[in-house]
């Protein structure tokens, strides 16, 4: 699918902005994580004053006096005093760091876990909200990464890339500030390197921009292809195509290699070109600020000479640590741009604001000049007019491609007519809610899903609230008796355990158990032998009497009972009317009927023969 992407360099801030509307859910915590940040970082620049004030005022004065009384062979006693006045606050400022550094790790890991519940609880309900049509163009894999490796890259930037962001931000204005207070030749030095940093580290940061959205947006494609390949194994065995898997699969592998190497390549050069700059800062500090400490008059002290080394060293680590933040932020982006597109997603089949519910539905269905397209080149239905009356039994017949699931998934609301009125019991269905629809409807495909789970959580997955006796008599209706003894029997993952044509019994059952008053079935016992379907056929007389059903089959003997069979071709109806009477016109129907007949009794002769 073609994604919704920032565009502009200044993609990162929108992006930022949207993380930091996620932080704030937690204003508190978030609160705490900076204040204690911020403390760490002013005790960290206030310990080169520590020394400066070690130096000039106890050590440089100590020296002085030793020297004098050993020129003049006076005795001389040293006084450890202020070292140990200096050593305790060190100590103390040290016992306040360790404290806040555990107080600041503890809040952005709890910010980070719950931001990270938040973005895929937000991103779940989305997709739960979101139509057919958007995961008719998503792939899988594409929506899998979203949901699982893309909260996590972009909750790193709000946690402890924000935490370098802050700490390196308050260090470079306290250290500043300090140097500009002892000498401000000195602090400008260290601030004419800053912005010579920054103009090397911009281009680098594009770079690093354009390869990591490539990178993330390859690994989308490299997830959904191999999510595809796993899923389609038999396929590829079947038909020897290994090589062709792979080699499609190695040419994916080897983009995403390139970008990721790329993307790898200049972010490893972003720190060095800060540190570079860094030792260059430090060593014009020693060169002017040695001559300026040896002058006569001094400048400068030595005390403040060593701060100032200490400080040029300092000021360039959080350079270091906002680095790392944008580096962070930037390949967080790509991952961002696509959750957010996600999330910004429309939805395209949604309640109308002054949407009301259905009341209990009678099953009539009306389509009126009812037009359709999955893409305009192609439309499905033109002008398509149809009238179910309540409690009719509807079949569907036609080859595949010609309309018939289409007719199914539009009376669902699972897409929305392009033009034309589709009424619900007389009324524009597009003007109620669609849970008070869907929740009167029974749909069973022909590829039945189950979630993993017992039968039984499966069987009244609809109805949370059906005893176990309901579920035993939607199970005889399913023609599914051996199930009842096997309700406690988990399913596996998508239902893996069980065969084909069991997962349709069981979905059967399902749809049985909710009472709709509009029953469909698309291809529902296509995978089911003719005896079991027999057997169902008995029971669904019973369940459909007195509410309206769709049925799509292909085994047309299956329907032979059903009020009305429509046989459609090109999305238009060219046959309608009983069994009887289209085996009477002996048209197309007729054709497809006599056609399957004679297939089945040819396979029973050959049997028979065996």
């Amino acid at each position: 699918m073609k994604e919704k992407q920032f565009t502009s360099q200044k993609a990162l801030w929108p992006f930022l902005l949207r993380m930091f509307r996620y932080s704030m859910r937690y204003k508190g915590w978030m609160l705490r994580f900076a204040f204690w940040t911020v403390v760490v970082s002013i005790v960290d620049s206030i310990f080169p004053l520590i020394l400066l004030g070690l130096m000039d005022n106890v050590i440089t004065p100590q020296l002085a006096e030793m020297k004098v009384a050993l020129d003049s062979n006076q005795p001389f006693e040293l006084d450890y005093s202020g070292v140990f006045y200096y050593a305790g606050l060190w100590l103390l400022l040290g016992t306040i760091q360790v404290i806040g550094v555990f107080i600041f790790i503890k809040y952005a890991g709890r910010v980070r876990e719950y931001i990270m519940y938040e973005l895929r609880e937000d991103l779940f309900k989305k997709l739960q909200q979101l139509s057919f049509s958007y995961y008719d163009r998503s792939a899988s894999g594409w929506l899998l990464t979203r949901i699982t490796s893309d909260t996590d890259r972009v909750c790193e930037v709000v946690s402890w890339g924000l935490l370098d962001a802050i700490w390196g931000c308050t260090m470079i204005v306290f250290c500043t500030i300090a140097m500009l207070i002892y000498s401000w030749k000195l602090a400008l030095i260290i601030i004419i390197c800053v912005p010579l940093m920054l103009i090397a580290s911009i281009r680098v940061r594009l770079l690093v921009l354009k390869y990591s959205r490539a990178s993330r947006k390859i690994n989308s494609e490299l997830t959904a292809s191999y999510n595809e390949h796993i899923n389609g194994v038999k396929v590829i065995k079947g038909m020897a195509q290994e090589p062709q898997a792979t080699a499609r699969f190695q040419g994916l592998s080897s983009q995403m290699h390139l970008a990721s190497y790329r993307s790898a390549y200049y972010t490893a050069m972003y720190m060095p070109l800060v540190v570079f700059t860094g030792s260059i800062a430090a060593a014009l500090v020693i060169f002017f600020g040695g001559q300026m400490a040896l002058a006569i008059p001094a400048g400068i002290t030595i005390g403040y000479l060593i701060a100032a080394f200490e400080y040029a060293m300092r000021i360039f680590l959080p350079i270091i640590d906002i680095s790392r933040f944008y580096a962070l932020a930037q390949g967080s982006l790509s991952a961002g741009e696509r959750i957010f597109s996600l999330l910004d997603e429309e939805v395209a089949i949604k309640d109308a604001e002054d949407a009301t519910d259905f009341d209990k539905i009678k099953g009539e269905v009306i389509f009126d000049n009812i037009g359709f397209h999955y893409n305009k080149e192609n439309p499905v239905l033109k002008k398509f007019n149809l009238k179910i009356e309540p409690g009719q039994s509807i079949a569907l017949v036609g080859a595949t491609g010609e309309g018939k699931s289409t007719i199914v998934n539009l009376i669902c609301r699972f897409y929305e007519p392009i033009s034309g009125h589709l009424l619900i019991d007389g009324e524009e269905y597009r003007t109620k809610t669609l849970k008070s629809l869907r929740s009167q409807m029974g749909v069973v495909l022909q590829s039945p899903h189950l979630f993993a789970g017992t039968i039984r959580e499966n069987v009244r997955y609809g109805q949370q609230s059906a005893t176990d006796e309901a579920i035993h008599k939607a199970l005889k209706l399913a023609a599914a008796e051996n199930f009842i003894s096997r309700l406690d029997e988990e399913v596996g993952e998508g239902g893996d355990t069980l065969s084909q044509g069991e997962k349709q019994l069981i979905s059967l059952a399902r749809a049985i158990l909710a009472d709709p008053a509009i029953f469909i079935m698309d291809e529902a016992t296509s995978a089911i032998d003719t005896i079991t379907e027999a057997k169902i056929q008995q029971g669904i007389e019973n369940v459909l009497s007195n509410r309206t059903a769709i049925i799509i089959a292909h085994r047309l003997s299956t329907i032979k009972n059903c009020d009305r069979i429509l046989v459609i071709k090109e999305g238009a109806i060219i046959e309608d009317g009983a069994h009887q009477v289209l085996i009477n016109a002996k048209g197309h129907y007729y054709g497809l009927y006599t056609k399957q007949l004679r297939e089945k009794r040819l396979s029973e002769m050959i049997s028979d023969t065996k």
